[in-house]
């Protein structure tokens, strides 16, 4: 593992004998490259639930984009796949790996419905990309926000991790959407996603929760708890979130000043972004800009 990864960042934990939950969570301002040693004996399993980051093999030669609700399955018993992972600014990533011996044993009596566990196809090479439902990214949300005591973490993220497991491999025809005790049926989770692409596309003058309530026809406190388990924050902290990026993206082209910055994600004074950028990157737009000479 790179030793000059902050814990805050990354964190590599033990579930059971050999089973592994990894967590990336970039904070800072630039990218962040993670190192780590994994031989031919493990299926990976890779879930981004916030921005974007990268999978890179062969010392830069190929590269596998990982895209905000997006994840990849991969497993090759004829080499070792060292994870290498390029974690851009705001992004989280989780990570499984489990020894395939240990998979197996999850699946000793339903290996028919999953391809790469039959018996001709044990020893090939697997990869699958998938898009993740909303019971799967509330799940992989709730391992980065448990609030327990220190002392219930291990077991806390044991339950939630097979429970992602599941869903995973859980084949229905909707996903089992239906199945979230959160949101009462798709049509809901259609809404606040809805909700969602509102939100990004007038991030400069966003609606209230009521309007925003009202524009997608779903009772206000079901947006308020459904975007929350979905998406892992509240509406206006995904808000925020969503502007400082987009702020740190145009910033980055160098193409834009801090004034017109400011204003196109709707700050009427550059003073209060400049705050607030701060408070998220810990440096000024300035300063992060004169970074990048």
């Amino acid at each position: 593992m790179s030793k000059s990864i902050d814990k805050n960042i990354f964190s590599d934990d033990e579930i059971e004998d050999g089973f592994y939950l990894l967590k990336f969570h970039n904070e800072k301002d630039k990218t962040i490259e993670v190192l780590r040693e994994v031989d031919k004996s493990f299926l990976q399993l890779h879930f981004c639930i916030k921005n974007t980051s990268k999978l890179v093999f062969n010392g830069g030669h190929y590269v596998l984009d990982l895209k905000e609700n997006l994840s990849f399955m991969l497993y090759n018993p004829q080499q070792d796949l060292p994870i290498h992972l390029a974690i851009e600014p705001g992004s989280k990533v989780i990570s499984l790996l489990i020894r395939i011996e240990k998979f197996h044993t999850f699946f000793s009596l339903e290996a028919g419905l999953i391809h790469f566990l039959s018996g001709e196809n044990k020893n090939k090479k697997c990869y699958r990309d998938k898009e993740l439902n909303p019971n799967e990214i509330m799940v992989l949300n709730q391992l980065f926000h448990y609030g327990l005591h220190s002392s219930l973490e291990k077991l806390y993220s044991k339950g939630k991790v097979y429970e992602l497991i599941s869903l995973y491999f859980h084949k229905s025809d909707n996903d089992g959407a239906q199945n979230c005790p959160f949101l009462e049926d798709e049509a809901n989770v259609e809404k606040i996603q809805k909700a969602k692409q509102i939100l990004i596309e007038s991030m400069a003058e966003p609606p209230t929760l009521s309007e925003l309530s009202h524009q997608i026809n779903l009772p206000l406190q079901h947006l308020k708890d459904g975007f929350k388990h979905i998406y892992g924050e509240t509406v206006f902290a995904y808000l925020l979130n969503y502007k400082m990026e987009y702020a740190r993206k145009l910033l980055t082209t160098k193409k834009y000043n801090i004034s017109e910055v400011s204003f196109e994600v709707g700050y009427s004074t550059p003073s209060h972004f400049i705050a607030a950028f701060k408070k998220k990157f810990g440096a000024t737009p300035k300063r992060y800009m004169s970074s990048l000479s």
